[in-house]
């Protein structure tokens, strides 16, 4: 017999002939997965280490018959039962799985080759998995309008196949409660209540939705045809940045393993796509935590608001501005790296290369969606010109690479630009849930005390826990810490603060899950949660592999402040650096 060792109330049942036994309330599903029953699924999604489980059974791809029955059983949301009998590959479980999903393509926009989807759908693989190279039935083929208002996201109600899958993700994982069942029957869609657009709710524009909807029914917006535009520009400079979090994803487009780092191949391929100047954001992130430790240690000798709350996420900031408004007194007033170096290549940079600002296009490839709608904030433009001029997510470079002809696996290594290219250890990790408090902690260490610090590795703020709370000793002092990543976690935690039941000197809160590296920009990992896991192990693989580990460590940031913005959190720093936040009105 086989059996699933977690607990001591075990279920006792057959599959296809096989006795196992499993812990009370495994699905069907689950259990199968004992003797190697390949059941096919389209709205089941199972990221249950991020507080995910999608069990709507509405696809019903995934029937299987269980003896005694006469009606078929979903076996992603049915439990097994004591003496159940199981069979996943009868002619009936088969047929039955073929009709359902041929009924949902015969609704379905046959868009294949023009989708932004096409060869990441789950519909599509799906229908080759089955068989299905011919419809028999004819759908109504709904014909709804395409919402393209936001800057981040498009959303197409047409591709909608009702899995619901970012239904869960908007409310139950990030607690927006944007997206729900809009109609009824054939006339059913998710969409925002009232079916306004997107760009008229409180969405964060977080890319989590996109990032589990298994169809085209959400994607990015798609910058890819004016960055090549911008490009054929000889008039103009044109520059890109690349984040941390999109060096160990890049690869898993090019069929490489995940986590794989890729930082030399990044430069390597920007310089082949004709970009003017080729910059690491990682130095960005250096020069953000030397304003951010600096504005930390002002409040903590000034008697400032406390906590502190790390203000890099776009995602983040939207949730914050809407949902807790009366807390805007908190968060750091610090720009995210992006914008931080798009501020400093339109002002710094093009003062040392004699260009003028109004002829240098900077180009942000980033791993999040969120931050195509942060570079149209009033408040991050530098009078009439934005601080960055567009943004690409990791897929959509991946996508231009691959039109271009690059195989990006056999690149040699290349280096960034140096005026604005040092970086160290510290930036790297911003990619990871916990790495931005922990380069912060790494140097308002050193500035409180006026020691080194040996030891740079806080494990005790690393992992994967949606809500972590650390104490750091800094000499005598307590420092207390607080991280979360995903949106609903960042909700209890800013509640227990409200409620006053919860402490800290500083949070750290990330969007997505994980942080950037599970970005809404990232290569689709398609619920596996090994893919997060090892994209994470490879930001610290970086991290540790740097001579210098500390932001304060960057020589090329602090000759900045020497010959450019003179003292951290001074008034140019604040004038170039930071930002404001606006109340939004919840709709």
């Amino acid at each position: 017999m086989i059996s699933m060792n977690n607990s001591n109330e075990k279920i006792h049942l057959k599959i296809n002939g096989t006795d196992i036994a499993v812990d009370k309330g495994t699905t069907i599903h689950e259990a199968a997965k004992l003797v190697n029953a390949d059941i096919p699924t389209l709205c089941h999604l199972n990221l249950e280490g991020f507080g995910m489980i999608n069990k709507t059974a509405s696809c019903r791809v995934c029937m299987v018959e269980v003896l005694g029955r006469q009606a078929l059983a979903p076996s992603c949301s049915e439990t097994v039962t004591e003496g159940m009998e199981v069979i996943t590959d009868s002619l009936k479980a088969v047929s039955a799985r073929r009709i359902n999903l041929e009924l949902l393509l015969s609704n379905h926009p046959m868009e294949c080759l023009t989708c932004r989807k096409n060869l990441q759908c789950d519909l599509q693989a799906l229908a080759k998995k089955l068989g299905i190279y011919d419809i028999p039935f004819t759908g109504e083929k709904m014909n709804r309008p395409i919402d393209k208002s936001s800057y981040a996201l498009v959303k197409n109600p047409d591709k909608c196949i009702m899995c619901r899958r970012c239904e869960t993700m908007c409310n139950e994982v990030q607690t927006c409660g944007i997206l729900s069942a809009n109609k009824r029957g054939f006339d059913a869609f998710v969409g925002p209540a009232f079916n306004l657009d997107m760009i008229d709710t409180s969405c964060t524009f977080c890319g989590q939705c996109v990032a589990v909807c298994p169809t085209g029914a959400l994607s990015e917006v798609n910058n890819m045809h004016k960055v090549w535009a911008a490009l054929l520009k000889k008039e103009k400079h044109v520059v890109v940045q690349v984040a941390p979090a999109v060096r160990v994803a890049i690869g898993e487009m090019f069929g490489m393993e995940p986590g794989v780092i890729t930082t030399g191949q990044l430069a390597t391929a920007f310089r082949r796509m004709g970009f003017n100047g080729v910059f690491d954001t990682d130095w960005a992130a250096d020069l953000t935590i030397i304003e951010e430790a600096s504005e930390l240690l002002h409040r903590l000798e000034h008697g400032g608001k406390l906590p502190i709350l790390t203000s890099c996420c776009p995602a983040w900031v939207r949730f914050f501005e809407y949902q807790f408004p009366e807390l805007l007194d908190i968060p750091s007033t610090c720009k995210s790296p992006q914008i931080m170096m798009g501020t400093m290549i339109k002002t710094y940079y093009a003062e040392k290369m004699g260009i003028s600002p109004e002829d240098i296009i900077v180009v942000s490839v980033m791993p999040c969606i969120a931050k195509k709608a942060e570079v149209q904030r009033d408040e991050l433009k530098l009078g009439e010109l934005k601080d960055v001029d567009w943004v690409i997510t990791t897929r959509e470079l991946g996508y231009m690479l691959k039109e271009a002809g690059i195989d990006f696996s056999t690149l040699p290594e290349g280096e960034f630009d140096q005026i604005l290219g040092e970086s160290t250890g510290a930036s790297v990790i911003f990619g990871a849930t916990g790495g931005v408090i922990e380069a912060a902690l790494r140097t308002a260490y050193e500035w409180i005390t006026g020691e080194e610090l040996i030891e740079v590795d806080f494990q005790q703020l690393r992992g994967l826990d949606g809500i972590r709370q650390a104490t750091v000793m800094i000499k005598d002092q307590e420092l207390h810490i607080g991280i979360a990543h995903g949106l609903g976690n960042a909700r209890k935690m800013l509640e227990g603060i409200s409620r006053g039941d919860l402490h800290f000197h500083a949070i750290e809160i990330m969007a997505c899950p994980g942080g950037c590296i599970g970005g809404g920009g990232q290569p689709y990992h398609h619920g596996d949660i090994h893919v997060i896991e090892k994209r994470q192990q490879a930001i610290y693989k970086e991290d540790a592999g740097k001579v210098k580990r500390k932001s304060h460590e960057n020589e090329m940031v602090m000759k900045l402040y020497r010959e450019y913005i003179g003292e951290p959190y001074g008034e140019k720093a604040h004038e170039l650096l930071h930002t404001s936040y606006t109340p939004r009105k919840m709709i």
